[in-house]
């Protein structure tokens, strides 16, 4: 059984992770372990070293994503595969510091890999506002999250919420701004109880927090 939790910076992610994982008694994974050698050029110029980060990346996480396929285990993972390719790459295009050249080249690259990873069997999609991640971010306390901007979140924003729209597969959305699973006991048993039908079979497709409790 694979698990995927998607969502912007601050959204809730791994605690979500590390809260699933602990109840079904699954792995937690956090993404890839091999450092990113891109990552300080790319902070240092991002227009220079944006595409090469984003294919180093994409990298690790198929290599991540097809061992723990080999190996057959249950997982829950922060972050899925999609939201490099789907929000990231595209934000990085958007804002100037990745060309529509590199852009296109590092879709072709995701597509071709695509289809080598088994499709989680749940996507969740952690919803939330930005003042709902601004205080995720402040709290948690970390550095290089510090100098985020407003607009920022809020272009990642509307792109995951364009993206989940057209996603097809199982996902089910968790609005944060409503849900406190990690303050309230409670709301993270709705969230099991929704994880749970889905994987019952008791509804498909796409279920809104806040539309069905």
């Amino acid at each position: 059984m694979q698990i995927a939790i998607s969502g912007n910076i601050g959204a809730g992610k791994t605690e979500l992770t590390r809260l699933l994982a602990r109840h079904y008694g699954y792995r937690a994974v956090y993404g890839p372990e091999e450092e990113n050698p891109y990552l300080a050029s790319f902070y240092e110029d991002q227009r220079r070293w944006s595409f090469n980060m984003m294919v180093h990346m994409l990298y690790a996480n198929v290599k991540q994503l097809a061992g723990l396929a080999a190996e057959g285990v249950s997982f829950v993972r922060d972050r899925s595969l999609y939201d490099d390719a789907a929000v990231f790459a595209p934000n990085l295009q958007g804002i100037g510091v990745m060309t529509t050249r590199d852009l296109a080249t590092y879709t072709k690259l995701f597509e071709l890999t695509y289809g080598l990873i088994p499709k989680p069997d749940l996507l969740i999609y952690v919803r939330g506002d930005v003042p709902t991640l601004i205080r995720h971010i402040q709290k948690r306390g970390r550095e290089l999250e510090r100098g985020i901007r407003l607009d920022y979140l809020t272009n990642l924003n509307v792109r995951y919420e364009q993206w989940a729209e057209q996603y097809e597969g199982n996902m089910l959305v968790v609005d944060t701004d409503v849900l406190d699973f990690v303050e309230r006991r409670e709301d993270l048993g709705v969230i099991i109880e929704k994880i749970d039908a889905q994987f019952n079979g008791l509804f498909g497709g796409k279920e809104a927090e806040g539309d069905a409790r």
